[in-house]
């Protein structure tokens, strides 16, 4: 039943029996007429809580936009070109600087995961290496070479430690070797850090690096650094 017929059936409920219309106060009319108009028959179409919920939301934002385009030059036109001009804004930064990446200078831990053997980390970069996933198989490597001299002895096993901070310390105990660990962990972060994309070349570079050292005598120093051993 429609609003209009629920106020006329509020009219008749108000009048007498023989149809002479009975004076009711406005205040008991408009009782009535609530009464009448709070049956379930009335609103059995009425929107949901979602649905109202929704209205009352796009009602806000046209209210929002028809505000905007109130205070914007030119009206709504001013406003759709404000708007675009925003959007080729952001576009033009997204393109020029990327997706965010990771600040240089922040911690660079060499190792993320759990304490593995060197044996391992070359066994996971072989796998890298043979699906030719160069960025990890490169990583990976770096990661060999560092736990084969903790292994060693050679570096004192250390949470925490970057891949510079492992090739300061090798390369005094191994010179001759001192300049190519520095690259690989420069190498190492780049890939990790600076997003650059490794490829075979550098994998292949760091295995031979792994190799040579695997091979390479250390030249320890007694703690006063005055005797060579």
């Amino acid at each position: 039943m429609s609003i209009t017929g629920a106020t006329a059936r509020a009219r008749q409920l108000i009048r007498a029996d023989d149809g002479i219309p009975v004076d009711t106060p406005r205040d008991p009319a408009r009782e009535a007429a609530e009464r009448e108009l709070s049956r379930p028959m009335y609103h059995e179409n009425d929107p949901n809580l979602l649905q109202r919920a929704l209205n009352r939301f796009w009602e806000w934002v046209g209210d929002l936009f028809a505000s905007a385009s109130g205070a914007a030059p030119g009206g709504p036109l001013g406003l759709a070109v404000i708007a675009l001009i925003v959007v080729a804004l952001f576009a033009a930064l997204w393109w020029r600087l990327g997706t965010p990446r990771r600040i240089p200078g922040t911690a660079r831990t060499l190792f993320d995961e759990g304490p593995r053997s060197a044996a391992e980390h070359r066994a996971t970069a072989e796998t890298h290496a043979a699906a030719a996933r160069w960025n990890p198989a490169a990583q990976e490597r770096m990661r060999a070479i560092v736990r084969s001299l903790e292994e060693r002895a050679l570096l004192d096993p250390r949470p925490g430690r970057t891949a510079d901070e492992a090739a300061s310390e090798a390369g005094r105990h191994l010179p001759d070797h001192a300049a190519r660990l520095r690259r690989a962990a420069r190498e190492f972060d780049d890939i990790t850090y600076g997003g650059r994309t490794a490829d075979e070349e550098t994998y292949r570079r760091l295995s031979a690096l792994d190799l040579d050292l695997e091979r390479a005598k250390p030249q320890l120093s007694t703690v006063s650094g005055g005797t060579a051993e």
